[in-house]
């Protein structure tokens, strides 16, 4: 039989009085107008300094779950550790949290389902005086009343390391990911106001590198948390930026406080759809400004709508009078959605080896074909005839690899090679592999790809 962790910040980071703590969140959430059309955020990061510098900016995060609460059953909660120094993620031995509010269970399944990760250990040191966690849990129990806990206090780690674990709890719709983080420390208020920009921008942009030491105490859980939601084409809205000498404290030595919300991508071919008309128009503005400038042109990635903003992976099909003329896409998303069109565009008009750059007389013979592949996954098969019985014709894109010679074919092309065989024969080729090239090294990754086409050439 387990324990309960016995409350370690309560009279001090928040009210100890169950009336009064149950009033102040109350308060805090009923300041931020009610929005029934919202989204409902997968992930959120808060601040965890104490309630009267930071809960304000806590309370506009939280807020932002009132119309789906009755949906979340389980919260992922990543703070990064104060008390103590160690190596990785430290997971409770205890059975559950108290608080003013009552108990909060531990989810033991969950936790059972990551103790074999090498980053992740369990130990109640970590967890017994450490505050980043704790002043989160009277807002989520006042917010979804019953609900498990899979609390995290992160220490030295990497973003991949804490990356991993989150995609080992990601869930669906019951399952809450919070991440509790402070931003610059005891800064003069304009220099705060500066670094909180930098960092806000940095995490809008899912920039998980460019957030340093000095800049928030949890870079490490945030920047797992953006690793992750660039892998799965997030989008990130800030709630509230704002420090200490905006709240309760004086402006000559402040902390930084943000929040902001995360939210998942619609399906491919919904956003596809939703944006077809503009995706379209900078593809065709990026090859008429290549035409005249010999160049791609520069994107103002934040000028565009947010679904275009995300890092995402794409390839752009040339043809000309129905024969190909042009196809270079990206395998694996690194840069915003609408830079890798622009790119992509410019690259498959004037830069296919296979084909000499294209001459503006040829544009009204000419479409365009947008595909938007999804994140490749690993094969993993014992022979060639165990890999090819895997494939599945018209909906596998296929990327190999061996050594250096590598190669990638869209699902579309199954149209035209549609047996297994066939299809990987041709592959080989592509990448410069004979055809009955096999190695123990021959490496590959499955992935979908959903397309769009616009079928008048004049739209050029």
């Amino acid at each position: 039989m387990g324990h309960t962790r016995a409350p370690a910040v309560a009279g001090t980071f928040y009210p100890d009085d169950p009336r009064e703590l149950a009033s102040n969140i109350a308060r805090y959430i009923a300041a931020v107008p009610a929005d029934s059309s919202a989204a409902a955020p997968k992930a959120i990061i808060v601040p965890h300094a104490g309630y009267i510098y930071s809960g304000a900016i806590a309370g506009r995060a939280y807020a932002a779950l009132r119309q789906t609460a009755t949906r979340i059953e389980r919260v992922v909660l990543l703070g990064p550790a104060h008390r103590l120094a160690f190596t990785g993620l430290a997971a409770p031995e205890a059975d559950a949290f108290k608080t003013p509010l009552g108990l909060v269970s531990i989810d033991k399944d969950a936790v059972a389902s990551i103790a074999d990760m090498p980053q992740v250990a369990r130990r109640d040191d970590a967890h017994s005086e450490e505050h980043s966690l704790e002043v989160h849990l009277p807002f989520l129990q006042e917010l979804l009343g019953d609900f498990m806990l899979v609390p995290l206090v992160v220490g030295q780690a990497s973003a991949h390391d804490v990356c991993q674990v989150l995609d080992r709890l990601w869930g669906g719709d019951e399952t809450l990911i919070v991440i509790s983080t402070d931003l610059s420390h005891y800064k003069d208020y304009e220099t705060a106001r500066r670094m909180d920009g930098a960092t806000a921008e940095a995490i809008e942009s899912l920039r998980a590198g460019d957030i340093g030491r000095d800049q928030a105490c949890g870079r490490i859980p945030v920047a797992g948390l953006l690793t992750a939601a660039q892998q799965r084409s997030m989008t990130v809205e800030r709630l509230d930026l704002r420090n200490s000498g905006d709240t309760a404290g004086t402006k000559d030595r402040v902390v930084g406080y943000g929040a902001w919300s995360l939210y998942e991508a619609a399906s491919d071919r919904t956003l596809l759809d939703k944006n077809r008309a503009e995706i379209f128009r900078v593809a065709r503005s990026s090859i008429r400004y290549g035409l005249t400038k010999g160049k791609a042109p520069a994107v103002d990635v934040k000028s565009f709508a947010k679904d275009l903003q995300p890092h995402r992976a794409t390839f752009i099909t040339l043809k000309k009078n129905s024969r190909l003329r042009g196809c270079i896409g990206t395998v694996t998303a690194h840069r915003p959605f609408v830079e890798d069109i622009v790119e992509n565009a410019y690259a498959a008009a004037f830069r296919d080896h296979r084909f000499a750059p294209l001459q503006a007389d040829e544009a009204d013979a000419t479409t365009v074909s947008i595909s938007l592949l999804g994140k490749p996954d690993a094969m993993t098969f014992t022979d060639e005839a165990d890999f090819i019985a895997q494939l599945r014709p018209g909906a596998d894109g296929l990327i190999i690899r061996d050594g250096d010679k590598r190669s990638v074919f869209l699902p579309q092309v199954w149209t035209d090679l549609p047996q297994p065989e066939t299809f990987l024969t041709h592959l080989k080729r592509k990448a410069g592999m004979a055809d009955d090239h096999w190695t123990p090294t021959f490496e590959a990754w499955r992935f979908t790809s959903t397309s769009t086409d616009v079928t008048n050439a004049e739209d050029l």
